[in-house]
């Protein structure tokens, strides 16, 4: 982000701006690469992106593909605003004068961004995860009834995210929405590190002279290949998320007690390349995602809006 002065609710409101417009073009992408991710060697239903986003239209009908949407354009509001503000937060104050952040204090404010996220990205993406992978579960034990299982802890055959969060604090309390905090912490705390220093540098390189902002469309630009960039480098760590995250399975699938032992039964059962599952989905979404967020955030939305509000007089 650029290190000029805005004020924190709009930042909060650029980010939230950002985060619903993402979310609502890349959402059919994100459903495609959970569903991918999700899939087990002899389980197989999806053989690509464009397959598993054909077969979802084709059984569940256009919406089929907006599973989940609502949890995300609920949630992504919060949870986009606090990762671009924290990182403007933490830029500011580690920057000396106003000079230029080294690259490890670039670092360092991504770290910090990554890690406040988390809070709301957990419970976000538990939810999401369940509503986005139903459809394959239920696909499964129809053309697979030797695959099919009677279901996991949340058994629902028409599952909303308010039924889930009930089942889940009835039976676990809030930690069944943080359930896979630690591997998202290990996917959002590099990311950023990643993200948000390769970001700022993309689009120093793009301005205009020394002072002032870069054109809307490198920041654009800048986003997009610094978020697929990350996207690409965590997205071992979102498999591993997912999984974790995924509550009903096919009695042929595996189930994981941690991190490590589903990094050890990937490994075993699927090998190596199962890390990289999703990995192209992961890009397409994340590259519009933050290209858009940037040119939302630079183009000053939040503080357009603010000055459009009614004033109290004192």
């Amino acid at each position: 982000m650029a290190d000029k002065q805005i004020s924190l609710p709009a930042k909060l409101i650029n980010g939230g701006v950002a985060g619903l417009i993402g979310v609502t073009c890349v959402f059919p992408i994100d459903l495609a690469k959970t569903r991918l991710q999700n899939q087990q060697n002899g389980c197989r239903l999806y053989s690509s992106m464009s397959d598993c986003l054909i077969k979802t239209i084709r059984s569940e009908g256009y919406f089929g593909m907006y599973r989940g949407a609502a949890v995300n354009l609920t949630l992504v509001t919060p949870e986009k605003a606090i990762k671009l503000a924290a990182n403007d937060f933490f830029r500011f104050h580690l920057s000396k004068d106003g000079q230029k952040l080294t690259l490890l204090r670039e670092m360092l404010a991504g770290c910090g961004a990554g890690t406040c996220q988390v809070i709301v990205t957990t419970p976000m993406e538990m939810l999401k995860i369940q509503l986005q992978d139903a459809g394959r579960i239920a696909a499964q034990r129809k053309l697979m009834p030797q695959a099919a299982a009677p279901g996991g802890p949340v058994e629902l055959k028409s599952p909303t995210a308010m039924q889930l969060t009930r089942e889940l604090l009835k039976e676990k309390g809030i930690a069944g929405l943080y359930k896979g905090l630690g591997a998202t912490l290990l996917r959002d705390v590099p990311f950023s590190i990643i993200y948000f220093p390769l970001f700022a540098n993309l689009n120093n390189l793009g301005k205009r002279g020394g002072e002032g902002p870069a054109p809307f469309y490198v920041s654009f630009v800048s986003g997009c290949a610094a978020g697929s960039t990350a996207a690409v480098a965590v997205n071992p760590v979102d498999v591993i998320k997912t999984r974790l995250q995924s509550l009903n399975r096919g009695s042929q699938e595996d189930t994981y007690s941690g991190v490590t032992d589903c990094i050890r039964k990937i490994l075993r059962n699927e090998g190596p390349s199962a890390f990289l599952k999703g990995a192209y989905c992961r890009a397409l979404v994340i590259a519009p995602l933050f290209g858009i967020a940037q040119v939302i955030y630079f183009l000053g939305v939040g503080e357009y809006i603010l000055s459009c509000l009614p004033k109290q007089n004192n």
